[in-house]
This record gives C-alpha cells, sequence and structure tokens, in this order.
C-alpha cells in the first residue's frame, strides 16, 4: 500500500526566514514604541517632571546618603534639606542674574542699536551693496508680516501664558516627587518590581541597580563639566568686559545639560553679546574662549568623569541629541544622552543575565537610593531594617 505524501510546501530559504522572523519582531516593537509615546503625550505635564526627579534624585543621592548612613541624620530630614539647599542655590543664582541683568539691559540694549546700525552700513557699503531705501523696504516688510500675522502673535503669546501655568504645577510635582524619591525610592521600586512575573524580576532588578549607578555618574560629571563650562565663560567675559557675564556662565551651564551642542550654542549667544556691546576682536577673542573651553570639556574632563561605566561614542551622542530633539523638542535633547547611557548598561546587564561586568561596578545601597530592593518570594522573604522597609530575596 502505498505511503501518503506529505503536503508540499514552498521553500523558504532560511536567510528569508530568519530576515521574516527579525522583520515582524521589529514591527511590534517600534509599533508598541509609537503607542507608548503617542500615550504619553497626553500626560507630558506630569512625565516630564517625574524624569527631572529622577535627574535630580540621581544628582543629590550621594549628598543624602552621607547625611543619613556617616551622619545618622533621619533620612526625611536629609532628603528634605538636601532637597531645600539645592533650591535654594537655584533660587539665588536667579536672583543674581535677574539683578545682573536688569542693571546692564539699558546698556546692553543702547549697543543692539548701535550694532544694528553697523550692520545697515555694512550691508550698504559691503559687498552686498543694499542700498537704504531697499533696507527700508526689508524692514517695512517685516513690520507688515508682523502686522498681518497679529492674531498668530496673540495666540503664541496666549500659549506662553499657559506655557508658564503648566511650568509651575510641573514644578511642584518635581520637587515633592524629588522628595519621595530621595526618602523611599527603594520601596517604590520594589513593589514596581513586584508587578512582573517572577522569572524575570531578579534579571531585571539587576539590570536596573547597574543603570543607576550608571545614570548617577552621569550626572556626576554632567554637573562637574557644566560648572567647569559655566565658569569658564563667565570669567573669559568678565575679562573682556562683556555684559552680563555672570548670566552668559549661567546660560552655557545650562546648555551643557545637552552633550556637546548644547555648551556650543549657548557659548554662541556669549559671542554675539560680545559682538553687539564691543566690536568684532573681542567676539573672535571671546569665540576662542568658547573653544577651549569646549576642547578642556572634550578631551579631559568627558574621559576622566564619564570613564568607561558611562562610556557612550560621540557619534551616538550627537545623533541620539539631534533624535531627541527632532521628536520631543528641547526635552528630547535633554534626556537623550542619559537615556542611551542607561539602555547601554541595562541591556548589556540583561543580556547577560543580570550578572554584572568590569565596566560596571558592584552597586551598594549607599550608591543607589532609588536602586531595586530585590523582589522576596512570598515563602522567603525577609524583613530589612530602616526606612527602606522593603523585603530581600534571600541569595
Amino acid at each position: 500500500m502505498a505511503q501518503p505524501q506529505p503536503p508540499h510546501r514552498p521553500y523558504v530559504s532560511p536567510a528569508l526566514r530568519t530576515a521574516a522572523d527579525w522583520s515582524w519582531r521589529f514591527v511590534v516593537v517600534a509599533v508598541a514604541v509609537v503607542v507608548l509615546a503617542y500615550g504619553l503625550s497626553f500626560v507630558s505635564e506630569i512625565f516630564i517632571p517625574v524624569l527631572v526627579a529622577m535627574l535630580i534624585a540621581a544628582l543629590l543621592a550621594p549628598v543624602v546618603n552621607l547625611l543619613d548612613v556617616r551622619l545618622h541624620v533621619p533620612r526625611a530630614v536629609a532628603a528634605l534639606v538636601t532637597l531645600l539647599v539645592a533650591a535654594g542655590v537655584v533660587a539665588g543664582l536667579v536672583t543674581i542674574v535677574g539683578s545682573q541683568a536688569s542693571s546692564q539691559w539699558s546698556d546692553l540694549a543702547s549697543s543692539a542699536t548701535q550694532g544694528v546700525g553697523e550692520v545697515e552700513r555694512w550691508l550698504s557699503t559691503g559687498p552686498l551693496h543694499l542700498t537704504s531705501t531697499a533696507i527700508s523696504d526689508y524692514v517695512a516688510e517685516l513690520q507688515q508680516a508682523a502686522t498681518d500675522n497679529q492674531d498668530a502673535l496673540i495666540a503664541g503669546a496666549t500659549g506662553v501664558v499657559s506655557t508658564a501655568g503648566h511650568l509651575v504645577a510641573g514644578f511642584f510635582i518635581c520637587l515633592f516627587t524629588s522628595f519621595f524619591f530621595l526618602l523611599e525610592g527603594r520601596r517604590i521600586w520594589s513593589w514596581l518590581v513586584h508587578l512582573l512575573p517572577r522569572p524575570a524580576q531578579d534579571p531585571l532588578d539587576d539590570a536596573a541597580r547597574q543603570s543607576w549607578v550608571t545614570l548617577t555618574h552621569y550626572m556626576r560629571a554632567t554637573i562637574v563639566v557644566a560648572l567647569v563650562d559655566g565658569v569658564g565663560v563667565a570669567i573669559g567675559a568678565a575679562v573682556l568686559r562683556v555684559p552680563l557675564a555672570t548670566s552668559l556662565g549661567l546660560l552655557v551651564f545650562l546648555g551643557a545639560f545637552i552633550p556637546i551642542v548644547g555648551a556650543l550654542l549657548s557659548g554662541t549667544v556669549a559671542v554675539l553679546v560680545a559682538l553687539v556691546a564691543h566690536d568684532f576682536v573681542t567676539a573672535l577673542i571671546m569665540l576662542g574662549v568658547v573653544i577651549l573651553v569646549q576642547q578642556v570639556e572634550s578631551h579631559l574632563l568627558q574621559p576622566f568623569l564619564m570613564g568607561r561605566a558611562v562610556a557612550v561614542h560621540p557619534l551616538a551622542v550627537i545623533l541620539a541629541v539631534a533624535g531627541g530633539a527632532t521628536v520631543f523638542g528641547i526635552v528630547g535633547a535633554l534626556f537623550a544622552v542619559p537615556l542611551v547611557a542607561v539602555l547601554k548598561t541595562g541591556v548589556g546587564a540583561l543580556a547577560r543575565g543580570g550578572r554584572p561586568t568590569e565596566e560596571v561596578e558592584e552597586i551598594t545601597d549607599s550608591d543607589a537610593p532609588l536602586a531595586p530592593e530585590a523582589p522576596p518570594p512570598h515563602d522567603e522573604a525577609e524583613p530589612v531594617d530602616g526606612d527602606e522597609g522593603a523585603a530581600r530575596v534571600k541569595r
């Protein structure tokens, strides 16, 4: 009796089968990321302050741990005092900058008026050979465009007022979230890990601990680099007698939190102020100061402070900043590099099964107040003394 023939199946090469497997998985992941980003856009007024609070907690955690562990200050008091001191320092800097700007703004405005006049003379006598009539026509066109778009400008001003209200609300959300992250971040993370399936808890716990150390190192290095950039530009501007030297230094300090491009763009503002307030030679010297500060940052501070644990290739930094700014604007540019650094460490740890490597130092509780406590099985948990109150798995 003849054996039945198996049904004929079309031949698919192993390469095409592998490509198809990767393709549909990639499409599923991409769709999930897009849906997640779209959903978070509706709660950005809450989500973004929480992310900022996480960066603040990573920066202030060593101080809180020092007061709590070494000096035996109650953790709630240590977190509150550290946060208030940090907020006081920021408020003091803003006050200094505001007073300096108000005292020098009139001089800078008059210098800007003279600078506009010099630009008009250069346009008429320079290689463009524009007549004063043509320049006046261009100015009139700009004024007419502003008049025609008056409604849009008013709507934009209304949007600015609304945005200011969101900023105030976001500030208080960020402040309270930072306090609770510093106070009991481990307990919060332990509760989140409990929501995951049991086999995924330990690997994710270890990967998150290593990622938190990477984020902590990144914030420590970034604050030092930003401080050096701001102080360097402020000193250079003060020596050259450029107005608003302290304000320019603070602007460069804030811009340095966006690696590579942030400090360079904010330093360009210092060059423009030097050009308006003085002359072309002073602006060139100011440009040299900005470039010198950037070289010190790139060749000395970044390699030494970031270290191997937070090493991200400069090409990855530039692409991450550009992609984040394109998709999410200034917020994306701010969070792009720390996100890439954390994902680099976390994904690498998950690929190794959660085991640390030589590039990632062993994580201790004093290093990571938000680092996850290992989620305990229901029958093998033992309590942990202290304010963390999280249970640890017996290993």
